[in-house]
């Protein structure tokens, strides 16, 4: 017997009926079965309707609005035969979230009937409340209009749940006065800022033909699954998200089993019906696993443009959630869920390329000689080095800081790993003079039936928050439940600033009589000259690095949101953003103010959890446990049996010191008086997040004393082994 929740959740986990399992259905007859994709607009729409909205789609040119209502119609007919009466504009404010306001296609006429109707007019405009999502400022509740406005460029798709089908439409969310209130927006901007700055790039190189290029993602996804009935016992998952006390199990991660293990029967079950539903929209899903901690798993899709890639990465997050709840689990998204093992990342796999020039960060077999990858692959040195304290703060959050600089996530300090051929081709360039690059070596296991293989030129390092992987940089430090966007934003933004200035450093060389790879040769030296120091190969983990980079280098370490988020006030970042046109002023200004108060806001909730559980329910528990002993003692003094008073003063002694700390805990909560948001971010970064460890400290330990059928929180061993 034990803590009677505690007891029946275990008891209904272990009797738990399995779900059946659906037959598989062939790829083929599912793929984006739920998705108005072009191929399905060709069907259906006129010959000329399609031909121009094909053009916006690919070519980045303005909606004709002649086209909004036959393409509205037709968009209706489709979702009415897939069973949808209601419609929804979707759109990603800056939450991390999805948002979506359904309406329904019913239109009541003159003589009481009803028909399904929508208009182009209705497609291409929506009007939420502007002033009811975070903006930093930009609407206040008397002046709350904002706009949805339809991304011609990611196409519709139908939701099914059990409550019915909605059509969905992906758009952006603008206020009145014009800013860009979503994560959307700026992502848009940020790939055409890119693909003119890379066009210059690519025709000074000599090519006539340059068609439109665009950053591409594949995002690794990482979740913790629990089961809803300890979730359900667990007020610091539901509200939280992460647990905020739990002693670490005799038993955790330390033997390395369960990375790429046998996945469990129960998580594939669920793990085959997210991937089908992700097929049935078009999202390319390829790769499932354990992962390095117990009850942590990832799925990642293949490479797409960045546009659908945001789009889809919310998706994702929907339906794991969503799917987990009817598989009897919890998906946990959050970076740090659990205390003493890995926490989960968003490990973003990004690139840039075209139709006509291919991927230009691809090395190809001869790195020292192509032109077009050394320039677009010293672009993004430059721009690491000049703006990895942005990089830095666009994946500042409260749930991050617990995990970056952890053994399973890459430091706060910016930096760029290029592997050993690479690094040793750029620093050749910073020399002066490319003559060779490292060859490759055969990988012969030294057994006559195993095939050999071409070893890669390089080795990973999983230590690097920004990493080069063969032909793409993988960005490691982005946290499990972020949004895609805002990382892709930094990176296609100073990828353009940085391109921008080679450019210029181009055409003033070449319009004097230089050869182009002369030229080119001339601006990578000056690259590595300037901002090779944010090259590195070793331990990022190591004291000795982290020394280096600050006091050698001169890298930036901003280990808190609180140390990172002040970045985008800096001059330098508004001047980027501004060149750019990613973002206004007034845009990045609202952003630093949603963002420093969600992560206060978080932090203050998890701080009163703290307190609502320690004294709610942890101290409750002791006492009683103490109760228990005391009312034993003389009847087991009676039959010779000494009680051991050590543990009983033990665990008065941690009870006392768990709610003086929590006092202190609350009290500190109740400061309100604040210069500004910088100086309330770092007393919740120091004061608050200290004194909330503080009470966990003393908290851990009395689970370790308490008798276990007191014990009030389903444990760790139980959340992360019982499935």
């Amino acid at each position: 017997m034990g803590y009677e929740p505690r007891s029946q959740a275990i008891h209904q986990i272990t009797h738990r009926q399995p779900i059946a399992v659906k037959p598989p259905e062939q790829l083929e007859d599912i793929w984006a079965i739920d998705v108005f994709s072009l191929n399905k607009m060709q069907a259906c729409l006129p010959k000329g309707v399609y031909k121009s909205l094909k053009k916006t789609v690919l070519s980045d040119t303005k909606l004709d609005p002649s086209v909004a209502d036959i393409v509205a119609s037709a968009m209706k007919d489709w979702a009415v035969s897939r069973g949808a009466l209601y419609y929804a504009h979707v759109f990603y404010p800056m939450t991390n979230a999805t948002a979506e306001k359904h309406d329904g296609f019913i239109s009541v006429q003159s003589d009481g009937t009803v028909i399904s109707e929508f208009s182009g007019t209705t497609l291409i405009k929506g009007e939420p409340d502007g002033s009811s999502f975070p903006n930093g400022g930009i609407r206040s509740t008397f002046e709350a209009r904002g706009y949805t406005a339809w991304d011609v460029t990611s196409p519709a798709y139908v939701m099914e749940t059990d409550n019915g089908v909605t059509l969905c439409i992906p758009t952006v969310f603008v206020s009145w006065t014009g800013e860009a209130l979503d994560k959307k927006i700026p992502l848009l901007r940020s790939i055409g800022a890119m693909n003119e700055s890379a066009t210059k790039v690519l025709k000074l190189l000599g090519y006539k033909d340059v068609a439109r290029v665009n950053s591409s993602c594949g995002a690794e996804q990482e979740y913790f699954l629990v089961d809803s009935a300890f979730a359900n016992n667990r007020l610091d998952l539901l509200l939280a998200g992460r647990t905020l006390f739990g002693k670490a199990p005799a038993k955790g991660q330390q033997f390395d089993d369960h990375y790429f293990g046998a996945i469990p029967e129960r998580v594939q079950v669920f793990m085959q019906e997210v991937e089908r539903k992700m097929y049935r929209l078009g999202i390319p899903a390829k790769t499932r696993h354990n992962e390095v901690a117990p009850g942590q798993f990832e799925i990642a899709p293949i490479f797409e443009s960045a546009g659908a890639a945001a789009d889809h990465q919310q998706l994702i997050m929907t339906i794991l959630r969503n799917t987990a709840k009817k598989h009897g689990f919890a998906c946990l998204l959050h970076e740090k869920p659990f205390a003493g093992i890995n926490g989960s990342g968003k490990h973003v796999n990004w690139s840039v390329s075209n139709s006509t020039q291919g991927n230009l960060l691809d090395p190809g077999d001869n790195p020292h000689k192509n032109i077009q990858f050394l320039a677009f692959c010293g672009a993004v040195i430059r721009g690491v080095h000049k703006y990895g304290t942005l990089m830095r703060a666009v994946i500042a959050t409260a749930s991050n800081d617990h995990r970056l600089g952890a053994n399973e996530a890459p430091p706060a300090i910016m930096s760029v790993y290029l592997g050993t051929q690479l690094e040793d081709v750029f620093n050749q360039i910073k020399q002066g003079c490319v003559t060779d690059c490292q060859p490759g070596s055969m990988m012969d296991f030294g057994v006559g039936t195993l095939p050999t293989f071409m070893k890669d030129s390089g080795d990973r390092n999983r230590t690097s928050p920004f990493a080069f992987t063969g032909n793409r940089f993988e960005f490691r430090a982005v946290g499990s439940s972020q949004s895609v966007s805002g990382p892709l934003i930094a990176l296609n933004t100073i990828l353009a600033d940085s391109l921008e200035w080679i450019a210029g450093q181009l055409e003033t060389q070449i319009s004097s009589g230089v050869e182009a790879e002369t030229a080119v040769f001339a601006v990578l030296k000056e690259i590595m000259e300037k901002h090779s120091a944010v090259i590195f190969g070793g331990n990022g983990y190591s004291e000795e690095w982290h020394k280096m980079a600050v006091e050698e280098r001169g890298l930036a370490n901003l280990p808190t949101t609180a140390d990172a988020l002040p970045v985008l006030k800096a001059e330098h970042v508004k001047e980027l953003f501004s060149k750019t046109g990613v973002l206004s002023p007034i845009e990045l200004e609202s952003r630093f103010e949603v963002y420093s108060e969600q992560y206060v806001l978080t932090v203050e909730v998890e701080a009163n959890l703290v307190v609502d559980i320690a004294k709610t329910k942890i101290y409750p528990a002791a006492v009683q446990y103490l109760a228990e002993l005391s009312g034993t003692t003389s009847s087991l003094k009676d039959m010779g049996i000494d009680l051991n008073k050590d543990s009983l003063q033990k665990v008065a002694d941690l009870a006392n010191k768990m709610m003086s700390a929590t006092a202190k805990l609350e009290a500190a909560l109740a400061k309100e008086e604040f210069g500004s948001m910088e100086e309330h971010m770092k007393y919740i970064a120091h004061d608050i997040c200290s004194l909330m460890n503080d009470v966990r400290e003393h908290a851990d330990a009395l689970e370790g004393e308490v008798a276990d059928h007191l014990w009030p929180l389903p444990k760790y061993q139980e959340m992360l082994f019982i499935k």
